[in-house]
């Protein structure tokens, strides 16, 4: 084996040990604390945006079953005004 090969081998072996020495820090946790902890509260938001869409559609679909049983209402009493006239007028060509 080459001294060169085994040197870089060494050094990576060397800087992988640092690399976990620094990922495991005081200071890297406290990073990684701070960074859960706002994908935690974006987590949080997205959830009450989400629940005030949810109401939302809630409200308006209320509103338009509402509307269409109006518009039902309408339609069915224009169809009994017509039904009477057409009564009453047969009723005048009778008489």
């Amino acid at each position: 084996m080459n001294w060169f090969k085994a040197r870089l081998i060494g050094y990576g072996f060397l800087l992988g040990t640092a690399g976990v020495k620094l990922l495991t820090s005081e200071e890297a946790k406290k990073l990684y604390t701070s960074v859960t902890a706002a994908g935690m509260r974006v987590a949080d938001e997205v959830l009450k945006t989400v629940q005030d869409v949810r109401e939302s559609c809630d409200d308006i679909a209320a509103d338009a079953k509402s509307y269409n049983e109006e518009l039902r209402k309408q339609a069915d009493e224009r169809k009994i005004r017509e039904a009477r006239a057409l009564i009453e007028s047969l009723g005048k060509k009778e008489a």
